[in-house]
Order: C-alpha cells, then structure tokens, then sequence
C-alpha cells in the first residue's frame, strides 16, 4: 500500500454565525486576503520610513499616500482576477452564462489576471499621484510574496488547486477530489516557491542588499521569480477541467505527448519579461553583477 500524509481536513470556515435567519462566515480564503494586504501595507510603509533604502535617499510617496493606493490595488486584484479566469480558463462558459461574471462568491479567480489588473491600477495611480512608476512597482513587488503565501496556504485549507496523481510519500488524498486518489499538495509547493522563498529573496534584496535605490531590480525579480516558480510548479499541478475536454494531460498547447498548460503559457512571458527588466536596468545604471 502507499505511503500517504493524511490531509488534515480543515474547515473552510474560520467561524461563522447566524443573524437573522441569514449565515455570515469568515472564511480562510478572505482572511488570507486581508491579512496579506495589511501586512504588505505595512512592509510598504516600513520601507517608506527608510530614506536610505531608496534612490537619493528619497522616497517616492508618503505613508499617507500607501492608504489610498491600497483602495486601487483592491480593485485591481478583484476586477483583474474575475476577467483574467472569465477570459482566460471558462470564455465559452461564461459567454454562454453573462450574469455569473459577478458572481465572484462562486469562486474563479486567477494569478495573472489579478498581476494585470494590479499593474493597471498601479499605473493611474502613479500617473494620478506623480509617483514614479519604477520605485512604486519595487514598492508593491516588495508586498505581494506574503499575500501568495497565505493565498496558497488557504486553498490548501480549502482542499482546492490540488496537484496531479502521484505515488510520492508525502501525497495527500483530498476530500474534494471525486476520484479519490493521492495526489501532489501542490498549492504547498507554490505557498513555499511563489511565498517563502521568493518572498525571502526580495527582503533580502530591499534591506540587506538595498536594492531599492536602483529602481526596477525588484519588480524584475519578482516578476522572473513568479513566472518561473508557477512554471515549474505546473508540472505537479492538476490543470482545470475543461483542458482535458481535448488532451488527456491537461495541455493548453500540446504537440504529441508534449505541452505547456495554460499556467504555464501564461507564466514563461512572466519570466522572459521580468529578466528583460532585470538586464534594461542593470545596463541603464549600469550595475555590476
């Protein structure tokens, strides 16, 4: 028989209470939020107050100002997110089904369509405010890690985004999984890529190398270290149903027995672009390795 960790089937729901006939819950998904916007918020802001860490010890806003872009950063992750899996996993579906684009409590979220939305509304904010864009994405790459940490750790809370059948002694069987086999607890994997690691590297990057006063470093980091951890960690991840209407892989783009999912189609231009980000702003200040 294999070897098997067994799932600790947690509650989807911190608490919940009834009010009125009608149930209020706070579930680990929407705390997962929160808790990674406040304590990105305030990795921001702690940088903020470190003149030196930035490029002429300057700043490129107040702590003040970190308030009012976390309003647009909000909206960037929701409106993103929903047209990013609308758009990109469940088009037919939902052109088929208008009216549940809204309907967000039903779940369908996706990384890349909330990373867009976020570098849109980051944008108009930077444009709005007169803030150097360079400086504020570094700002906001310096934030994100923790929020896919605690993101990855709730969806494996609630047994979802498992990973692809596996006979490794540390599987899991899922209790949301109809088939019942073991599987890769793929969102740990990402929680420890995606997270800890990369999210280790940045701080290592802001305060023990001050990167922050060469503008752009970080954003290319973080962008490279996400396209490339979600690229590998694709490999063990179950793809979305509806890939395997075509391909018994799972496959976006396939040729034979060979392919690419759509988390991964989606993640290599994430890594090409973060090194070409890297390489444009270590030539234009001319940093040495």
């Amino acid at each position: 028989m294999q070897a098997l960790i067994p799932y600790p089937n947690f509650s989807p729901e911190l608490f919940s209470i009834e009010i009125g006939g009608f149930a209020f819950a706070l579930r680990w998904y929407a705390l997962a939020y929160i808790a990674g916007l406040i304590i990105g918020w305030q990795l921001i802001v702690r940088a903020l107050k470190r003149p030196s860490l930035w490029q002429n010890d300057q700043p490129p806003m107040t702590p003040r100002q970190v308030e009012d872009l976390l309003t647009w950063i909000i909206l960037g992750v929701i409106v993103g997110g929903r047209l990013g899996f609308v758009l990109l996993y469940k088009p037919l579906y939902y052109m088929a089904h208008p009216a549940e684009i809204l309907m967000v409590w039903h779940g369908g979220m996706a990384f890349h369509g909330g990373f867009a939305g976020v570098v849109v509304a980051a944008w108009l904010f930077a444009a709005r405010n007169n803030i150097p864009k360079w400086p504020l994405a570094d700002a906001l790459a310096l934030a994100v890690p923790t929020g896919l940490l605690l993101g990855r750790i709730a969806n494996f809370i609630n047994a979802e985004l498992w990973g692809r059948p596996t006979d490794v002694p540390w599987a899991m069987i899922f209790p949301t999984d109809p088939l019942g086999l073991p599987r890769h607890p793929s969102q740990l994997y990402e929680a420890a890529l995606e997270g800890l690691i990369l999210g280790a590297l940045i701080l290592w990057m802001v305060w023990g190398r001050k990167y922050l006063r060469t503008p752009g470093i970080v954003t290319g980091t973080f962008v490279a270290g996400y396209g490339l951890s979600r690229f590998l960690v694709e490999y063990f991840r179950e793809s979305d149903p509806q890939f395997y209407e075509s391909n018994p892989y799972g496959y976006a783009l396939w040729v034979g027995d060979y392919g690419l999912s759509m988390g991964q189609l989606l993640s290599l231009p994430m890594l090409l672009i973060g090194l070409f980000i890297i390489a444009y702003v270590r030539r234009r200040h001319s940093v040495r390795p």
